[in-house]
């Protein structure tokens, strides 16, 4: 018996090993270009081609300020802040509302409207940014950032419609049933009481919808010409092509790029997780 129960710890510490090993490893292979980018970032170029990957021997934390000043990230940051936030706004109260009627009102042709968006969510954008571009130039809407916005936010609501109703859909009743009892109507009912229970949900679509929008690129070029309306993403990449054969500067840059996104994912990721996991219980 002593045997038998003593094997199976061997066995059972033999897969525990296996585990972290593996997990590890992955470790290392995630945050290995990161390191090896924010070391860079503090190196002089003769530096970086020295000792490309070890850490830096003299710390230049000027790279960032200069990097700062000639890409002009000052502008292009803000410009990629008020996308980020607008779009997020915009998907979260038209997303959310949505989701409600879908998951509470029961609406006719419901059914039908969610086969229609899971249809439709799924086809590439490339498909209709012909007619697009030209639609967004006849209504005065290329270069500018409203129009962007408006595109970011058609793009994400459909996310934030499945994911915002299969969580509102395992919320009980009961609540809902009360206040509408008191005199609450719909509005009231949305606000007061099925937004506090399904806020994981709502900061779970609005995280996604961040990071998305913070990091796009290939929209931001076709739509927005005007450097100082460029986002982030934009203008990096510009900046990447008038220095690219300055690593530390352009290390610098990424890494200014990435670290504001990076540091509130970190914070809010056990949220995100919980969203993610609730929402997906019930469809």
């Amino acid at each position: 018996m002593g045997r038998s129960s003593g094997t199976r710890r061997s066995k059972r510490e033999s897969n525990l090993t296996i585990n972290y090993t593996v997990l590890t490893a992955l470790v290392l292979a995630t945050l290995g270009p990161l390191l090896v980018l924010f070391f860079n970032s503090l190196k002089s170029n003769a530096e970086i081609g020295q000792n490309p990957l070890g850490i830096p021997r003299v710390f230049q934390w000027s790279n960032y300020a200069e990097a700062w000043r000639i890409g002009g990230f000052s502008t292009t940051t803000m410009n990629s802040v008020i996308l980020v936030v607008a779009t997020v706004a915009g998907v979260l109260v038209l997303g959310g509302m949505a989701a409600y009627s879908l998951a509470r009102l029961d609406p006719p042709g419901s059914g039908i409207f969610m086969g229609y968006m899971l249809v439709t969510s799924t086809l590439p954008v490339w498909l209709f940014l012909v007619p697009l571009f030209f639609l967004w130039r006849v209504l005065g809407l290329v270069n500018s950032l409203f129009g962007l916005t408006i595109i970011y936010t058609a793009l994400n609501s459909p996310l934030a419609v499945f994911l915002l109703r299969s969580y509102m859909i395992q919320l009980p009743r009961d609540f809902e049933d009360a206040a509408r009892v008191d005199g609450a109507n719909e509005l009231q009912v949305l606000t007061k009481v099925i937004l506090p229970l399904s806020w994981p949900g709502f900061l779970t679509v609005g995280l996604v919808v961040a990071l998305g929008v913070w990091s796009e690129f290939q929209l931001a070029l076709i739509f927005i010409n005007d450097p100082s309306l460029f986002p982030v993403t934009t203008s990096y990449y510009n900046f990447t092509t008038r220095f690219s054969r300055d690593w530390a500067l352009t290390s610098a840059a990424a890494v200014m790029m990435i670290a504001p996104i990076l540091l509130i994912f970190l914070a809010l990721q056990r949220r995100f997780i919980e969203g993610l996991t609730q929402g997906g219980v019930k469809a």
